[in-house]
């Protein structure tokens, strides 16, 4: 359990940092968007890169865990529907509802928390299931955003959508990695050495433009809404990840770098997708918020299971 805490606490504690020096003025938002834009187009992919590249994918890759992994976010945006459907919610907060309790920040907290608690063979496998499973969030949010838009399908929103799919850094430094590792070539130092410097900024700025980017005060106004997205992306979701490790009868440090996956709070990306595609911006960030601050005991929980 110290383990997990000594990792846990620092991560959030760098997060509540982030926001901290947003209040004081110190990282103002006219900042925070050209360092997120280097976190997430440069340092995060290098990351990713350099480890794929170095590791052997035949190793790493488990179809087994693949699945189990995918299948608990299928199960889960079914779930949601059902719980929106309850809750009565217009059209245009529906699909923001579903996305927020499915899609998870892991190019930014899931990731931190897979290397600082896993080491680099755990971020490797990590980074593997991320690419998969952030191709599988894209489409169920889009098909989410769209079925539930109060706005027609236009030629602009579907551009949008497929831009930001088809170029993702996430998936493009994945695959790329993993051709790479194939090939069977070594990484010349020279490129490893560049590539470790570019990577080394990763986390760190990535944990602090997340805490930038919350925005507490909406919390309030979506609380009721905001709890059910927790409930299913915090709670449901890792819970069926677990049902579906232990069923089919993975290792726990096999299932580990998944489960992490899994339990990472509702994505930033939710917010840009909501705006963009005509769905709630103020349920999107109020989730955002609310679920990244609450995963800090949530991960602690679900981490401490099977320490």
């Amino acid at each position: 359990m110290l383990q997990i805490l000594n990792t846990i606490i620092p991560v959030f504690a760098v997060i509540l940092l982030g926001l901290a020096s947003r209040l004081t003025g110190h990282l103002t938002r006219n900042l925070t968007a050209p360092l997120n834009r280097l976190v997430y187009y440069l340092a995060i992919p290098a990351m990713i890169f350099k480890a794929l590249a170095k590791a052997s994918f035949t190793s790493h890759f488990n179809p087994v865990l693949l699945a189990a992994t995918l299948v608990p976010v299928l199960f889960t945006a079914g779930a949601a529907l059902g719980i929106g459907r309850l809750l009565k919610l217009p059209h245009r907060q529906m699909g923001t509802f579903l996305q927020s309790a499915f899609h998870g920040n892991l190019g930014y907290i899931g990731f931190a928390v897979a290397y600082y608690l896993l080491g680099e063979t755990g971020f490797t496998s990590a980074s593997i299931l991320a690419g998969f499973l952030m191709l599988l969030q894209n489409f169920l949010a889009v098909i989410s955003l769209q079925l539930f838009s109060p706005h027609a399908r236009t030629l602009h929103q579907l551009s949008f959508v497929l831009k930001k799919v088809a170029l993702n850094p996430v998936i493009l430094s994945a695959l790329a990695g993993i051709l790479f590792s194939l090939s069977g070539l070594a990484m010349p130092v020279v490129a490893e050495r560049t590539l470790a410097i570019i990577a080394g900024m990763a986390l760190p700025l990535a944990l602090l433009v997340i805490g930038a980017s919350l925005s507490p005060m909406l919390i309030r106004a979506e609380l009721k809404h905001t709890l059910a997205t927790s409930a299913l992306k915090l709670i449901l979701l890792p819970a069926a990840g677990v049902f579906f490790y232990l069923r089919t009868g993975l290792a726990t440090r096999t299932f580990l770098p998944g489960l992490i996956l899994l339990a990472s709070p509702t994505a930033t990306i939710t917010y840009v997708m909501a705006a963009e595609m005509g769905g709630s911006v103020e349920l999107a960030s109020a989730a955002v918020s609310f679920n990244t601050l609450l995963s800090a005991a949530t991960f602690t929980f679900w981490l401490g299971l099977f320490r």
